[in-house]
């Protein structure tokens, strides 16, 4: 059960349903019956002169509530008069109010009246009052008057009494009978001062009855995709309440809303069967990954292979599940698109929506391939009496699938051309009679060396004298058309679009399906009808048949977009290779002017491998089959810089650019290892030299860490190498990636700007670093103050602080952290931060500012996180190294339009604009693109089709974000109006860089 709830008390709309035998109330009153005593009354929907109710049916109403009793003949007797001590009963059952036992008045005999405890309840209520408050005479027996039943009514609902009055009632009850008369009560223009009678009483007690009846929740409904719920309450009134968060699916929550005066609560849970998380990955063979959602996925997102990434692997196919819950991915038919078995993988999902289309998941997950089953025989299917074809449980090696030794025929070896379909399929072409047979393979195997065990698998061949006919026909572009038949194909003799001039370059056949591309300008496809054409389509029976069709092309509209960077060094050089989601126009993606290197500041990187203007000029390497652009940046890349990507497009017909984009390339840990630290520590006899390398490192043979040869120092101002020591004995692992060296003082003394080497070490992998690389000390004896060194500090929320360190910390003291102005911003008010978290591997400090917080806009050189550091320091390294920070704040925390800011304006002309409001300055960096990231719906209020609409233009300058668009039919008053921005990738940010947040908002047009 969740504790979560959700709070609405303003803005809520109210609708109230009327029918039935009773029409809810129009007026609305408020009625608080407040005394000394424990209780209260909550206002509901009042009776008033709208009523349709008579005066009997209200009497039957209040007899069945056992607030009334009839008389003996079973009648109501309305036209009675009624008694002040009746009248004090009723109310105080109407209103369930606790009878009171006292005694407050002289009446004879009042003691033990039998309304007395009544009296006393409507008393010390302010409801009723005695006939002589002088003497404390009640008169229970007495009669009521017209205009004293109206102030009996006038109390009990809290009606407002008129100054100004127009009745002949007496003085001092006028502006009770005008209320009363103006409420629908009391009749104008009768006798008030005569005897009330029974009915007149009824209506009385009718009205506070209804008044202190508070309905509750009889049902709810959830729509628009939880962010509206409507309550039916039990006198049938609807309300319907606009949540300012979505309901989180499928977990109960309270949501506490406010009507007619009254606070509910209530448990609701928003049911659906759209998906909401990755409920699983898995692969059981090492050619297939199977992405499982806890329910219904969008086909045409989740069905793209672009949106999906494993690092290294390219990916044939995604195919969606018949209930839409789940995608299986095909790799690659290549040797390096092969998973490793039993060894934990990250694939990334892009994009990829839920059914509704209110959830997009753009994220990593990590899984573990896991092959421990032999293929099987699924199917065996003869094609006539030529062929079979035999399809595999998963996917199959071709080098032993097309093996015909491997296939025995009713037990006897055949003579045979064994054709591959890749993933899982064979052709066994090789005559065969009529009838029932018996096939046994043996000697295939998948991708992770297990063979297919030798059992019998039944089939039947038949005479097949029928030529192949089409199925279905697609095409996802202009240049590829895809043929499915209802049989396997053998050969197509040729193909082509509209006319003969227009013949597939290349036609691909895989079991019953043919593919046709249509390369070059001339040969595409027109975007309207064509019909293709397939001559000498034939099946292994030898029927053959000339084939034709239409389609119209889908159209690619998707961009590509970098999907992972790896920088690392290949030999002497650093490379920076860019995976895409999708295949890439060839000379587009290798052309120089589309890549460009700056610094931190935005300025073209001054190192030999580009020109002047940023440009690579090693060349650029493209491989279409794995979708991966290579950079090759030459051997000197000194510090971190910015590689910026603009201009690259996809091969569609009509290409679809990337928009630009960013990536940081960082030179530190490309190499296979290094000296990530060397610090010294005093001790008593000497020193203790502590060398940390950037990975794990061996601790024994050949490459082991603890080889005191390995070690060797050269004085400051020298060249002549010493040993820091002889004895294995003197050196210890500190971690898996650190060494300890005591060096007696005796024989050396490690000093400031001594250079320290260190051969022939290798990492677990078994790869060395670099002979003779030196590492230069600076200010040794005091290095212990400095040995933790600050890599990045960025703010990526006004409450939040990111720090990231060189090395893991092992003890954090918040109370040591601030963040200053620097002298740009010195004039800054010091904030501290009174929380933190420390990442699993303690390189990474997240600062937590619920107090202090930090401003949403500055820049990168305006504010500073300071730490001092120094023997008393409570933050240290799992070494006991101090932590010292005097480091600038990166501003990460990303622009957002703020919800309650949403606005449409009436149109000019026939445009629409929506604006927002931003929290940080914005600019619009791909002015030409950036209207094709948003969408705008239009839903009538009364429910219906979505309109047509079209974006023409998207502002985003200063804190104001404009989206102008148009609407077919225009908007009405009620209508709801939808914004989303689904996918920024950079193309509006602030003045950081940061990329505004995807938001998706919607609005109720009232103009």
């Amino acid at each position: 059960m969740s504790n979560k709830s959700y709070s609405i008390k303003e803005n809520s709309h109210v609708i109230v349903n009327q029918g039935g035998e009773k029409k809810v109330m129009k007026k609305i009153l408020s009625v608080a019956l407040s005394t000394a005593m424990a209780f209260s009354m909550f206002a509901t929907v009042a009776f008033g002169a709208d009523a349709k109710l008579t005066p009997e049916q209200q009497f039957n109403t209040l007899k069945e509530a056992g607030i009334v009793e009839g008389f003996p003949d079973g009648l109501s007797h309305l036209d009675r008069s009624l008694t002040r001590a009746e009248l004090a009963k009723i109310i105080v059952k109407a209103t369930d109010l606790t009878p009171v036992d006292a005694t407050s008045y002289n009446d004879k005999n009042y003691a033990k009246h039998w309304a007395r405890t009544y009296i006393e309840a409507v008393t010390q209520a302010n409801i009723m009052e005695g006939k002589n408050l002088e003497k404390k005479l009640f008169d229970p027996s007495g009669n009521l008057s017209v205009q004293e039943l109206a102030a009996v009514l006038v109390r009990a609902l809290k009606l407002e009494v008129p100054t100004e009055t127009n009745n002949t009632a007496t003085e001092w009850a006028k502006g009770y009978v005008e209320a009363a008369v103006k409420g629908g009560y009391i009749d104008a223009g009768i006798n008030y001062q005569a005897n009330a009678s029974r009915s007149q009483a009824i209506v009385a007690a009718y009205a506070i009855y209804e008044a202190a009846q508070v309905p509750t929740v009889a049902s709810y409904t959830v729509s628009e995709a939880g962010k509206v719920v409507e309550f039916t309450l039990s006198n049938k009134e609807v309300v319907k309440v606009t949540l300012e968060k979505a309901l989180e699916p499928n977990k109960e929550t309270e949501v506490k809303f406010t009507h007619n005066g009254h606070d509910y609560t209530h448990k609701v849970t928003y049911v659906t069967t759209v998906a909401q998380k990755v409920d699983s990955v898995k692969a059981e063979n090492l050619k297939e990954v199977i992405v499982t959602f806890d329910g219904t996925v969008d086909s045409a997102t989740a069905g793209n292979e672009s949106n999906y990434t494993i690092q290294g692997k390219s990916i044939d196919s995604a195919t969606v599940s018949d209930d839409k819950t789940s995608v299986t991915l095909l790799l690659a038919d290549d040797a390096n698109s092969v998973l490793v078995n039993q060894k934990q993988t990250t694939i990334s999902l892009k994009n990829i929506k839920n059914e509704d289309g209110t959830k997009t998941f753009t994220q990593d997950v990590q899984f573990t391939p896991i092959d421990v089953t032999a293929p099987t025989v699924k199917e065996v299917v003869g094609l006539g009496t030529s062929a079979i074809k035999v399809k595999f449980s998963e996917p199959v090696k071709e080098s032993v699938a097309i093996a015909s030794v491997n296939y025995r025929i009713d037990g006897k070896v055949i003579g045979a051309s064994v054709k591959y379909a890749y993933p899982d399929t064979v052709i066994v072409v090789t005559p065969i009679t009529e009838g029932e047979h018996v096939l046994r393979v043996s000697g295939v195997t998948d991708f992770s060396g297990l063979s297919v065990a030798p059992v019998e698998n039944k089939f039947t061949t038949v005479v097949d004298t029928a030529a192949p006919e089409i199925k279905e026909i697609k095409s996802s572009d202009l240049t590829k058309v895809t043929v499915t038949f209802d049989e396997t194909i053998k050969s197509v003799s040729d193909a082509y679009a509209n006319n003969s001039s227009k013949t597939a370059s290349k036609i691909v056949i895989n079991d019953n399906k043919v593919t046709l591309f249509f390369d070059g300008d001339t040969k595409r496809l027109n975007q309207g009808e064509n019909t293709i054409v397939l001559k000498g389509v034939s099946d292994y029976s030898g029927n053959k048949a000339d084939r034709e069709g239409k389609v119209t092309p889908e159209l690619d509209t998707v961009r590509p977009v970098v999907t992972n960077v790896d920088f690392h060094k290949d030999g002497a050089d650093y490379v920076a290779e860019l995976q895409f989601s999708k295949s890439l126009k060839p000379d587009v993606a290798k052309k120089a002017d589309n890549y460009k290197l700056v610094d931190s500041d935005g300025k073209v990187a001054k190192i030999a491998g580009v020109d002047n203007s940023g440009h690579p000029i090693r060349g650029i390497k493209y491989d279409d089959r794995t979708k991966k652009v290579e950079i090759n940046f030459g051997p000197v890349f000194d510090k971190e810089y910015t590689l910026e990507v603009s201009g690259v497009r996809d091969n569609a017909y009509i290409g679809n650019e990337i928009i630009p984009a960013s990536f940081k390339l960082n030179p530190a840990g490309t190499e296979n290892g290094k000296i990530s630290r060397v610090w010294v520590e005093d001790a008593s006899r000497g020193q203790y030299v502590y060398v940390e390398f950037n990975t794990p490192v061996v601790m024994s043979g050949a490459g082991s860490a603890l080889d005191p040869a390995k070690y060797s120092i050269a004085k400051k101002g020298t060249t002549n190498k010493v040993a820091l020591t002889k004895s294995a004995d003197d050196i210890d692992p500190v971690t898996s990636s650190s060494v300890r060296i005591y060096v007696d003082s005796k024989n050396l003394t490690v000093g400031t700007d001594d250079t320290l080497y260190v051969d022939y070490i290798a990492n677990l992998d078994g790869k060395y670093l670099t002979e003779g690389t030196g590492y230069t000390l600076s200010s040794v004896v005091k290095l212990k103050n400095d040995a933790v060194k600050t890599t990045s500090v960025e703010a990526t929320a006004n409450d939040s602080l990111t720090v990231k360190f060189d090395t893991a910390l092992n003890n954090v003291d918040v109370n040591e952290f601030s963040v200053k102005g620097t002298a740009t911003n010195s004039t800054y008010k010091t904030s501290y931060p009174n929380d933190y978290s420390l990442s699993a591997d303690g390189k990474t400090l997240t600062l937590k500012f619920s107090d202090d917080k930090l401003p949403v806009e500055f820049s990168n050189t305006s504010l500073k996180l300071v730490a001092a550091g120094g023997d008393d320091a409570r933050t240290r390294d799992v070494y006991g190294n101090p932590v010292k920070v005097d480091f600038e704040v990166a501003n990460k925390i990303a622009p957002e339009v703020i919800a309650k800011s949403f606005d449409v304006a009436p149109p000019v002309g026939t445009k629409y604009t929506a604006s927002f409001d931003v929290t940080k300055i914005i600019t619009d960096k791909a002015e030409n693109f950036t209207k094709s990231l948003f969408s705008v719906e239009v839903t009538p209020a009364l429910g219906g089709d979505k309109k047509k609409t079209e974006i023409t233009e998207v502002k985003a300058n200063g804190t104001k974000l404009e989206v102008i668009f148009t609407v077919e039919g225009g908007i009405n008053t009620g209508d709801y109006v939808k914004v989303s921005l689904d996918n920024n990738s950079g193309a509006i940010v602030d003045g950081n860089g940061n990329s505004l947040k995807t938001f998706n908002q919607t609005k109720i047009y009232n103009q």
